[in-house]
């Protein structure tokens, strides 16, 4: 007996999967694992799949469907492995805070580049803003940064209900990725948009600063009159993978509307004279922060990201 399905939960060992309104638990074919050349997890949250039931009625992941789109990292201990976050994404939203705890925008950047590699539209949710009553002139520098770059800047505080109708609005009829590093409060915002999710929030740790991990497991909620949104477990760093140097600067908006004005048209945005690119940061128009990050990713010893 074979049907089709939706990955809605991924643990790594055990899949559910939704067929209708019926959640069914299975496990992978051995053969699948098999497929993923380099990634660390051939099932993932997002992936439409063909289910078998075998005769002790045990449930297997058997085939994907092809995948509109997916967003990719370099797998945590493996450098020549990937790790798969999701797939079949319509938006990815990265939840950024600038306090308790702070994001570090090499991460960011390094995940909006991944967004441009895989073709996946992306809005920053700035969240955590009540907190930042006495910070505007942060908050403005943030904005004026990436909205210059290109990308939408929403400001949130979940926990007030400060711009979480906009956040909808972007929601509706979607699959939306929901992603950022632990306790920028991806889970609270989902509670915010949806009390009767079941989903766990949790406190900042006192003694590193640091978010705890509170999703432990990708897991995607249909939210009724909304879309679809994956929340994801908070990763820490974003390593790129299968991207070459070469065509970098290809996924920084901001670099690629200056680099048709380059002397040479093989220009790397590094030393050549007659470069539009660092003229453009010499005058303030792409901001230093995000030339900073593609300096440091140009830098890596290799296409294996770190």
């Amino acid at each position: 007996m074979m049907r089709e399905g939706l990955v809605i939960r991924a643990t790594g060992s055990w899949y559910d999967v939704l067929d209708g309104d019926t959640v069914i638990e299975c496990r992978i074919r051995g053969r699948l694992r098999l497929r993923g050349v380099r990634s660390t997890n051939p099932v993932v949250v997002g992936d439409r799949v063909v289910i078998e039931q075998n005769e002790a009625g045990e449930w297997a992941i058997c085939d994907i469907k092809p995948r509109q789109n997916y967003i990719i990292r370099r797998a945590s201990n493996l450098s020549k492995e990937s790790h798969i976050i999701a797939a079949n994404i319509d938006l990815a939203m990265v939840v950024v805070t600038l306090q308790e705890p702070a994001t570090p925008l090499e991460f960011l950047d390094r995940f909006l580049v991944t967004c441009e590699a895989y073709k996946i539209p992306a809005t920053i949710l700035l969240a955590k803003i009540d907190l930042m009553t006495d910070c505007r002139d942060q908050v403005e520098e943030f904005r004026r940064i990436y909205e210059a770059a290109g990308y939408e800047v929403i400001e949130i505080a979940a926990l007030t209900g400060k711009g979480v109708e906009e956040v909808v609005s972007r929601m509706k009829g979607r699959t939306t990725l929901l992603s950022g590093n632990s306790g920028v409060g991806k889970s609270t915002l989902i509670r915010a948009i949806d009390p009767t999710a079941n989903v766990r929030t949790g406190a900042i740790s006192e003694s590193f600063h640091k978010g705890r991990h509170t999703t432990t497991y990708s897991t995607l909620y249909r939210i009724e009159g909304i879309g679809s949104v994956i929340d994801t477990p908070g990763i820490k760093g974003f390593g790129l993978i299968d991207i070459e140097n070469s065509e970098l600067w290809h996924y920084f908006p901001e670099m690629l509307r200056s680099a048709g004005e380059c002397r040479f048209y093989n220009c790397t945005h590094l030393h050549e004279p007659g470069c539009a690119v660092q003229a453009a940061v010499e005058r303030g128009e792409i901001a230093f922060s995000r030339y900073e990050s593609y300096l440091k990713i140009m830098d890596e010893d290799d296409k294996y990201r770190k």
